[in-house]
């Protein structure tokens, strides 16, 4: 283990413990220290895993003993934490969005290239076997050239089994900053970078009841809108309606569909790592179920990490800085799109992470090595 790459988690809250699952004990990395606004939790996470100190947020950005900061904080502390990882010479990954404004997540990338250091973001869920297999799908040709695409995530409101639900509803939250990263990052994968947005957007109350936990019954303030539809035209050509809402109870459509000359991809849920991939071509009677032929076999929280870690300078991380950014471009810019009415052009572009090939869970996991 002395070899392994060591990491250092900020943000102790929900996300963090399926992170821990994936991390702790993997022969490639070593979590060497924890922090987070709350130092019970630090505590509590420190003296459950072995190896593992307790420090205060200052003490592990710039602690000798980290590599990469592991940047798991709301999103309106992502760039602030990232910054300060940075200035002390460290990697740092981070959970979506890379930041909660688009200057702030250009300023981080920046001071990444002046350091000499690498930057990484959720969402690592595309790389399971459900995107990697619509990619690899469209990129066979089974549906011809893609004419256009949809995307749709409704949910009543994260507010019902989140006990903390507050950052979803101010700024760097909203359905799309928040869910928006797993359909867009799909969507490069799947057909590219986009070009221009046009959006549309609204929310439907201006408070919400926090559904379970503690402070069950008690209502929060809604500062962001809770419901965005857009347009998203994709540099080949390809245009994708996207809906995202906190206003809505259930759907029945597909999270993704891809349509081409040829047939027609239901992609699933780009929040899960598998799922079936089901494919409808032109000229069959029913839809028919891909077999499994890309991604990382029961992908995990932190499997982005891993990745990050490997690629060492030696190739561009899969959940880089650099699609994070555009993501965010896209999704800020429908935002504003949606208040000024106007279609907008992008001025970030990104290219399709490299694929990941079928690799089995013993492979990432690195239980082969055991």
């Amino acid at each position: 283990m002395g070899d392994a790459h060591r990491v250092g988690v900020v943000g102790l809250g929900v996300i963090s413990r399926a992170y821990l699952d994936t991390l702790v004990g993997h022969p490639a990395v070593r979590v060497t220290a924890v922090a987070d606004l709350d130092a019970s939790r630090s505590a509590a996470v420190a003296a459950e895993v072995p190896g593992v100190e307790a420090m205060s947020v200052e003490e592990l950005l710039s602690s000798p003993d980290v590599d990469t900061v592991l940047n798991l904080t709301v999103p309106a502390a992502h760039a602030e934490i990232a910054l300060g990882a940075i200035s002390h010479g460290k990697n740092v990954y981070g959970e979506k969005p890379l930041a909660a404004e688009l200057g702030d997540a250009q300023a981080v990338l920046e001071a990444a290239v002046r350091a000499g250091v690498a930057v990484g973001c959720a969402p690592d869920t595309v790389l399971g076997t459900g995107i990697q297999t619509a990619r690899a799908a469209v990129a066979a040709g089974s549906i011809g050239r893609p004419q256009f695409a949809s995307a749709v995530m409704v949910t009543p409101g994260h507010e019902r089994w989140h006990p903390h639900p507050d950052f979803y509803y101010t700024a760097g939250g909203g359905p799309l900053l928040d869910m928006g990263p797993y359909y867009l990052a799909s969507l490069v994968h799947l057909l590219g970078p986009v070009r221009v947005v046009t959006g549309a957007a609204g929310r439907l109350r201006g408070e919400r009841v926090i559904g379970s936990g503690p402070r069950a019954g008690e209502r929060i303030p809604v500062e962001v809108d809770t419901h965005v539809s857009g347009v998203l035209e994709h540099v080949g050509g390809t245009l994708t309606t996207i809906t995202t809402s906190f206003d809505g109870v259930a759907t029945t459509a597909a999270p993704i569909e891809v349509h081409g000359e040829s047939g027609t991809l239901a992609v699933p849920d780009p929040n899960c790592f598998d799922g079936e991939v089901r494919l409808f071509a032109l000229g069959d009677t029913r839809w028919r179920t891909l077999p499994t032929s890309a991604g990382y076999v029961d992908g995990a929280r932190g499997v982005g990490l891993l990745d990050f870690v490997a690629a060492d300078g030696r190739r561009a991380p899969r959940a880089n800085g650099e699609l994070a950014l555009h993501v965010l471009e896209t999704m800020t810019a429908l935002l504003h799109s949606a208040t000024e009415g106007r279609r907008i052009e992008l001025t970030t572009s990104t290219r399709p992470p490299a694929a990941v090939p079928l690799t089995a869970a013993e492979e990432w996991r690195g239980t082969e090595a055991r």
